[in-house]
């Protein structure tokens, strides 16, 4: 488990449980919600939408409820989010960018700030570890959309920066700027993708020792069991082993 961790880390990791899946997709709802205030309620003319009704269609979220959030935020009824940042230092000398949609400000700041301290980090100020990664953009596709050779040609084509192939999927990263016109030319080629997004991606990893990975693992789970927490990014590398040990 290495570099960032995604809407798929909550259902990977701790189960397909009811409560995670309707926790997976309130955050979603939230993310469309804002796109839609964000930009044209149309998918076809709104980058952003287009990629949270792909996330949604890969976390299989039911077609009613994308169709009720997108209706809500077009009619002025939804809740409206502010988007904040935080960064802060984990276990073992990880950093880890926290990306929130929030309708209370100081709620979250302090349950951030709770989940940080409680699990032997603590929260820093803004650009006190987001100078060790990279904003850039990412595209996801499933494993099974085509084979390492033939996604590594197609992303190069599109102008992408650097691609990571495994067996959970293909991760194709571009500049903040080609990312648009990369998912366009991949769709082209590939179909709708999993996802379209813009991303902070470590420059390094850091592995974690044994002697932190459980508690760094727990600040991972409630970091992202936090409704209002929609990203988490972080610096560590977890080796598989250690992964499956904490979590059991």
């Amino acid at each position: 488990m290495a570099g960032h961790s995604q809407f798929k880390n909550i259902m990977h990791r701790k189960g397909a449980q009811d409560a995670k899946r309707a926790r997976l997709f309130s955050k979603i709802s939230r993310e469309i919600s804002v796109a839609c205030r964000a930009g044209m309620p149309d998918p076809d003319h709104n980058p952003r939408l287009r990629s949270a009704i792909a996330l949604a269609r890969s976390a299989q979220m039911p077609r009613d409820n994308i169709e009720r959030a997108m209706k809500k935020a077009s009619g002025g009824d939804s809740e409206t989010y502010e988007e904040i940042r935080y960064e802060g230092f984990a276990p073992g000398g990880v950093s880890l960018i926290v990306e929130a949609l929030t309708d209370n400000r100081n709620r979250t700041a302090s349950d951030v700030r709770a989940a940080f301290s409680k699990h032997g980090g603590n929260l820093g100020t803004t650009g006190s570890v987001s100078h060790i990664f990279t904003r850039c953009g990412l595209v996801t596709y499933p494993a099974n959309i085509a084979d390492q050779d033939r996604l590594f040609e197609l992303a190069l084509e599109a102008g992408a920066d650097d691609v990571v192939s495994d067996d959970d999927g293909h991760e194709i990263f571009t500049s903040v700027e080609q990312l648009r016109s990369a998912a366009q030319k991949l769709e082209e080629d590939l179909g709708e993708p999993s996802s379209t997004r813009l991303v902070w991606r470590p420059n390094s990893l850091l592995p974690v020792a044994e002697s932190t990975a459980a508690t760094l693992i727990k600040l991972l789970d409630v970091l992202e069991d936090n409704d209002d927490v929609q990203h988490v990014y972080g610096n560590y590398d977890i080796p598989q082993d250690l992964l499956e040990t904490a979590s059991s």
